[in-house]
């Protein structure tokens, strides 16, 4: 199985570090970290000194590393020392994030790209709207913008700031937070087995919402393509174990318009479900249900 990369970028005062602090503190995941320096984190841990990495052992078994060495060579140091379910990857000191997404997609069979999460100061923006060229490439990359400090804006100003971001980037989804609050599900498209109700526990934006369906039988893959085709643009994400016609178990991942599939061990299971998160999504499990129902009775 792939392990899924995520990366974080933003300009220097964002709020990426406040992002990957909370991250760290609410995952339920096994997650590495890769940082720039561990000081930025603030971490007391015990120190594994290695060849390209060195990492901090956190709670549930998470770690943060601080890149020594060359970064493909530290992804593979990483996944052999302590198998995370995700990777995220911090762009600073680094490189800029196409780089990576590159290295990642060319370099790396052992890992997929997941997401590409941007952290804009709206304050800034307001101040410099000129942006300049490594915030026009991070703003480009993301699949999800943090339009972050939004309580150093005014309303008016605010949606100001979501227009330029949208002329940059129209297809990424767009996040008004304040200290970057916001629901890590919304970040990640990695299955999770956690229960609708576990989910609504977190804080996050009252206009996101999420459903399940089961899914009782397997699917064609054409079907498959045509249904996600299909999915109203409030879907941000669509998640889950489905069984492929002639093919077996997969694993689905849906994010913005994207999507991927990955082989999984096993076998179809009556518990298998399809999570799908959005604004106000569950205004359209009734359309989304059916759309699914449709493409399942194909032979």
């Amino acid at each position: 199985m792939k392990t899924p990369v995520s990366i974080l970028t933003g300009y220097l005062g964002s709020g990426k570090t406040t992002l990957l602090r909370r991250i760290l503190n609410e995952t339920t995941k096994k997650v590495a970290v890769i940082i720039n320096e561990f000081g930025d984190i603030g971490i007391d841990g015990r120190v594994i000194k290695g060849k390209n990495v060195n990492m901090i052992e956190l709670t549930g078994g998470c770690v943060c590393c601080s890149l020594e060495g060359e970064f493909k060579a530290a992804i593979k140091e990483i996944i052999t020392k302590t198998n995370p379910e995700l990777i995220l990857v911090e762009t600073t000191g680094v490189a800029e994030p196409e780089a990576i997404a590159f290295d990642l997609e060319e370099s790396l069979p052992e890992v997929r790209l997941d997401s590409v999460i941007t952290v804009v100061d709206a304050d800034g923006i307001m101040m410099f709207p000129s942006i300049g060229h490594t915030g026009r490439v991070q703003i480009e990359m993301g699949d999800v913008i943090l339009v972050n400090k939004i309580d150093l804006v005014n309303p008016r100003d605010i949606i100001k700031v979501e227009k330029k971001l949208h002329e940059i980037n129209g297809k990424a989804t767009l996040f008004r937070t304040y200290k970057c609050e916001i629901d890590s599900e919304l970040l990640f498209g990695t299955y999770t087995t956690k229960t609708t109700e576990q989910m609504h526990k977190h804080k996050h934006d009252p206009k996101i919402d999420l459903f399940q369906i089961s899914v009782d039988q397997e699917i064609q893959r054409e079907g498959l393509s045509d249904f996600l085709s299909s999915l109203p643009r409030e879907v941000y994400r669509a998640k889950g174990l489905i069984v492929i016609k002639n093919h077996g178990l997969h694993l689905l991942n849906y994010v913005v318009g994207r999507w991927d599939l990955e082989p999984m061990p096993g076998n179809y299971s009556s518990g298998n479900q399809l999570v799908f998160i959005g604004e106000r999504v569950g205004s359209k499990k009734k359309v989304i249900t059916e759309k699914l129902n449709e493409v399942l009775m194909r032979k």
